[in-house]
């Protein structure tokens, strides 16, 4: 178990432990998205495996009827450039079967 919360906290940004200060005894809550952001990481080092994943960011979650979209930002340096991918990860609700994956390059 605790091997699993390490996996699950090394993929959190850094930004999210902010809050928790010097205090050691804090305890940590897995984020909702976690999971997804996982995925969104794996599915981006697979489209782009020449770019190192430098930032990520959860920008929210959409659910209409049986299906969610879980949104990401994530930056990205390449050998040439910097650059922003923004995923969405559709998938089913109930099941948490993925529907599709949707990237969209940016330079912001």
């Amino acid at each position: 178990m605790k091997k699993l919360i390490l996996m699950i906290a090394l993929s959190l940004p850094l930004s999210y432990f902010a809050s928790i200060g010097n205090n050691v005894n804090a305890e940590i809550t897995i984020p909702s998205y976690a999971k997804w952001g996982r995925v969104a990481m794996e599915e981006t080092r697979a489209k782009y495996p020449d770019a190192q994943i430098i930032d990520y960011l959860h920008i929210g979650k959409e659910t209409k009827g049986d299906t969610s979209v879980e949104k990401f930002k994530l930056w990205l340096k390449g050998k040439d450039k910097e650059f922003g991918v923004f995923i969405d990860i559709s998938y089913n609700s109930k099941t948490e079967e993925v529907i599709k994956v949707t990237y969209k390059e940016t330079d912001r």
